[in-house]
């Protein structure tokens, strides 16, 4: 009689502990998809769980307490990026007024008879004064895309938009004395976007290439909605090219650069839901953008 007894015993120990595993695996389950909602919604509310193990309870706890240091933090990184975008763009705009006063005065003392050596100091005075204009544009405008939430999506062609950006180009290419090899499919290739947005991240990109470019620029549109711009940049190196992206990041031959094109660039990419990366192998940059 006693190993049936104990049998019997061990049966409801096991169905025991297998009511227990059960009951906690769903209270972990619980306790993830809380946890997961949590982390992709700013939200003030705590993880709270049905189940009544003391364990599972413990867990939840910790998590919240650490949910909370993460609010804290993300409240403090938040405000304190959000002075710093106006902090940025109201020094940028105070510096329009006097930058545009020095331009006036330069171009005053233009029409005065000079030496030639006088001559050539204005003509620094007024290539840095043009680069410091460019770089407090570029400011103004990144921290406002920064902060900007709103957008006007609508239907677009990004065949047409491409073209019509590629011709705005049209006179800086020729100077250049670029030939732009262009590959475009022949139906459109339509995305709800924002028109604005994307003719930015267009321009940044080509002015970018014509920028740097050793004598030629590619672009290429499939039909998938990816856009390719290449050209041919010798001497840079895979440590540049990570960098592209970076904020006031510019390559040596990009000294009057203000760094900030291909950053307003991936921003308004990614604003966009799309993904833009670079490239660089065999003395080509690439640049792709995947809408």
């Amino acid at each position: 009689m006693f190993p049936w007894t104990l049998c019997s015993v061990l049966i409801v120990l096991v169905l025991l502990l297998l009511i227990k595993i059960v009951f906690l695996k769903k209270g972990i389950k619980d306790v993830c998809a809380s946890l997961r909602e949590h982390l992709s919604v700013d939200t003030n509310t705590l993880i709270s769980v049905s189940s009544g193990d003391h364990q599972i309870k413990k867990l939840a706890a910790e998590i919240n307490t650490q949910l909370r240091q993460l609010r804290k933090e993300r409240r403090r990184f938040q405000n304190g990026d959000r002075e710093l975008n106006e902090a940025v763009t109201n020094i940028s705009h105070d510096l329009r007024t006097p930058l545009t006063a020095i331009c006036g005065y330069l171009d005053l003392l233009e029409r005065e008879d000079m030496s030639e050596t006088v001559q050539r100091y204005l003509g620094q005075i007024e290539e840095r004064t043009e680069t410091m204009k460019t770089l407090t544009e570029e400011l103004f405008r990144y921290s406002v895309i920064r902060t900007e939430e709103d957008s006007v999506p609508e239907n677009l062609d990004l065949c047409r938009v491409l073209q019509d950006d590629l011709l705005s180009f049209y006179g800086v290419i020729q100077k250049k004395g670029i030939v732009p090899q262009i590959s475009l499919p022949d139906t459109p290739v339509w995305r709800l976007l924002d028109r604005s947005a994307l003719d930015r991240i267009f321009s940044n990109i080509i002015n970018n290439a014509i920028k740097y470019s050793d004598g030629d620029l590619a672009v290429e549109l499939t039909i998938d909605g990816v856009i390719t711009f290449s050209n041919k940049a010798k001497g840079l190196m895979s440590v540049e090219v990570d960098r592209l992206f970076n904020r006031f990041y510019t390559v040596n031959s990009g000294r009057s650069s203000t760094g900030l094109g291909l950053s307003i660039a991936k921003i308004l990419t990614e604003k966009c839901g799309g993904q833009i990366t670079a490239e660089y192998h065999k003395e080509r940059l690439y640049i792709k953008i995947q809408l």
